[in-house]
């Protein structure tokens, strides 16, 4: 049986302007089905998720509703705020599909917290983007009015930026390895888990958000994974992107995928963090694969027909 740890997108739940609960539920529907292929084909699945949209949506709804009898909640309680909304999306949808399917199999979510160090760099250089997307003047206006950090995401529109520390230590590693060791479906780590330093004896959340690819290399470490694979907005991970020497890549090694990197092929922030969490869960363990692809193509990827194939050979 071979273990994948499955990192979806914060936008896996979102479609356009598909915001409303209805619709995302709809949505998580849709990515169940192929979720549940994989189950159905023998794999044992553990699944992390991105929040970036969700988190930014529920952070807006705190500050638009902030009064003195309605307190705005910090980004971390956000963070943990959409881990629960996400998860029981996600939680609901595919146990529904297994249902249709009559696998017996339970579905299990977990808020997790996940250790990041107090000095990380990362506090005093926010890149993170979280919420929608808005014009460069919009975008400007809302930093004056709030103070802000907003930058432009991958030619995609401007967004703001938070502060996304490196994940250290999965706090709640050892129930998320038990219920999978149970034979559970996991959905753990949600948004790269709530953000917690240790200022002993206490942990204490901060107002930050985790890259999701990052955790889901650590999680796909921690619970000995065979296959990490990260499913995006796109079948393949390409050079020379929206250029017209776009070229993808399919079969590689970590050596060539470090090169481009080294030739800034990839944006920060977008496929950057994707391509590094891969070359990290792979790098010095040739047992290992990686794999960055979209959702409809997972079960290709997995046989090798489709989707950026990453391993550690030379």
């Amino acid at each position: 049986m071979t273990k994948i740890v499955l990192a979806l997108g914060g936008n896996a739940l979102q479609n356009g302007n598909a915001f409303t609960a209805e619709a995302q539920e709809e949505i998580a529907g849709q990515t169940a089905v192929q979720i549940c292929d994989l189950v159905e084909a023998g794999h044992e699945i553990v699944i992390t998720h991105g929040n970036g949209p969700q988190v930014g949506d529920i952070l807006l709804g705190e500050e638009a509703s902030a009064s003195p009898t309605n307190a705005r909640m910090p980004l971390d309680v956000c963070v943990a705020m959409s881990q629960g909304q996400i998860g029981y999306w996600l939680q609901q949808a595919i146990s529904d599909e297994l249902k249709k399917r009559n696998i017996q199999k339970p579905v299990a979510t977990v808020v997790t917290r996940v250790m990041v160090q107090k000095d990380d760099p990362a506090f005093a250089n926010p890149t993170k983007p979280i919420g929608p997307f808005y014009d460069q003047a919009q975008a400007e206006a809302l930093a004056m009015e709030h103070g802000w950090t907003v930058r432009e995401d991958a030619g995609r529109g401007w967004r703001r930026v938070v502060p996304s520390p490196h994940p250290v230590k999965i706090m709640e590693i050892d129930a998320i390895s038990a219920l999978a060791d149970q034979g559970a479906i996991v959905i753990a780590v949600g948004g790269g888990g709530v953000p917690v330093i240790d200022e002993n004896p206490r942990l204490v959340g901060v107002e930050a958000v985790i890259d999701k690819d990052f955790a889901a290399t650590k999680l796909a470490e921690d619970i000995n994974a065979d296959i990490l694979m990260i499913l995006t907005a796109v079948d393949n991970v390409a050079i020379n992107y929206q250029t017209p020497e776009q070229q993808q890549i399919w079969q590689t090694n970590t050596q060539e995928m470090t090169q481009y990197i080294a030739e800034n092929q990839f944006a920060p922030g977008s496929m950057l963090p994707k391509v590094q969490a891969a070359i990290g869960f792979v790098r010095d363990h040739p047992e290992r694969l990686a794999i960055i692809t979209s959702l409809g193509k997972a079960a290709q990827a997995l046989q090798k027909t489709a989707g950026t194939i990453i391993y550690n050979y030379n």
